[in-house]
């Protein structure tokens, strides 16, 4: 549960104070600013996409797979392959903003500063995956929060002395991204450059899948959402502020069940209820947030209660499926199987973005989640079985 508790801890700290950011600025320079959260949240799931690939596919691989070059390699790589994507999307800023439905003039330097510390971000992930499958807690921690704490003092502080939203982004960034660089060349050895992405690929296949589909789903749904104007696009954005980290913080759920599974130690009743213990400590969190910041915004409180409850229904379902498929997806001859299962999911999450309501993801993400934990439970049950210590077995 300790370690569960620290990686939680880290990455709510890598979402929150990000979170907290948008809030201020809203309430400092701009009451639109606090949107950009919703404007580039779909791009969170490229920024997903690539940590599953070039870190958390290679750390496990190193330690499956005794591939002691794969970390360090695959960094690299991913460092370059995140240059050339976020970049392109930086450089079409104009074109993404327009096709969100949002206007370019009011969102273009705080669209712009989001794509760019995402990447820096991801950067910064690579990092701190490495550090968790050595088992340095603690010393990611650390880095995480010094990175937060720079971003958040140096944003809030250019914001509140100078205002001008061009300085404030360019001081925030480069501030950053120099914490940044020094962090990853400390984690540089000699190591000769081999990859195999189709192998990390394979270990992250089901999250992959995921946030590929999340990414269109979010996409698409998002842009529709804010064609009903701004009293659901204020919902929305409220409701993932209050529950974006939450979500973040439970993903420590999946990296210590995987960590544990590649190390041949998983016990699911363990980590089943570590898992509640966990997210009792953050829906409390989240009911915090709501009491304490719904007052700063102009809300219809029914509609926000509606996208608050899809969210926290999926959030009691999560452990029952996602520690089943972290053990699914990394024994033997089932990669393909949970993946399909995965994509199925997220195909309705696509398909559903479509539909002409303002409630279009919640609807998705609603179908997606009774599908995937039916599938699941099936395809666990008729091949393994639990025991009366909480280990997995074969039937």
């Amino acid at each position: 549960m300790k370690r569960l508790l620290r990686i939680s801890f880290n990455q709510a700290i890598f979402s929150f104070i990000p979170i907290l950011s948008w809030m201020m600025l809203g309430l400092v320079l701009d009451k639109n600013l606090a949107n950009v959260f919703t404007l580039t949240y779909p791009i969170q799931f490229i920024w997903q996409i690539f940590r599953s690939i070039f870190a958390t596919g290679a750390n496990i691989s190193k330690e499956k797979d005794k591939k002691e070059n794969a970390v360090l390699s695959s960094m690299t790589l991913g460092i370059i392959v995140g240059f050339v994507v976020f970049g392109f999307i930086a450089i079409n800023i104009k074109s993404y903003i327009e096709f969100m439905n949002m206007d370019y003039n009011i969102y273009k330097e705080f669209a712009l500063y989001s794509i760019i510390q995402l990447y820096i971000q991801l950067i910064f992930s690579f990092v701190m995956e490495k550090l968790y499958f050595e088992g340095k807690e603690k010393l990611a921690n650390r880095y995480m929060l010094i990175l937060n704490l720079l971003n958040f003092g140096v944003l809030m502080a250019t914001a509140v002395f100078v205002k001008d939203k061009t300085i404030v982004v360019l001081t925030t960034l480069i501030t950053i991204f120099i914490y940044t660089l020094f962090v990853t060349i400390k984690q540089y050895k000699k190591f000769k450059f081999e990859v195999h992405p189709l192998q990390y690929i394979k270990y992250e296949s089901v999250s992959i899948a995921r946030d590929l589909c999340f990414f269109l789903t979010y996409l698409f749904g998002f842009s529709n959402v804010l064609e009903f104007g701004e009293e659901y696009v204020t919902a929305l954005n409220f409701a993932a502020l209050v529950t974006d980290t939450q979500w973040d913080s439970f993903g420590a759920v999946h990296t210590v069940a995987k960590i544990d599974i590649s190390k041949g130690k998983f016990n699911y009743k363990e980590h089943k209820r570590n898992a509640y213990k966990l997210l009792g400590i953050l829906l409390f969190t989240t009911f915090v947030m709501l009491a304490f910041s719904y007052q700063y915004y102009e809300l219809n409180i029914i509609i926000t209660l509606l996208y608050l409850s899809v969210e926290i229904i999926n959030f009691l379902l999560e452990p029952l499926y996602e520690l089943k498929t972290c053990y699914l997806q990394l024994a033997d001859t089932f990669e393909a199987k949970v993946t399909s299962n995965k994509v199925v999911a997220s195909g309705i999450r696509v398909i559903t973005s479509f539909l002409k309501t303002p409630f279009c993801t919640a609807i998705g993400q609603m179908l997606s989640m009774v599908e995937q934990l039916a599938v699941v439970n099936v395809m666990f049950y008729k091949n393994f079985k639990i025991n009366k210590e909480g280990q997995v077995v074969k039937k």
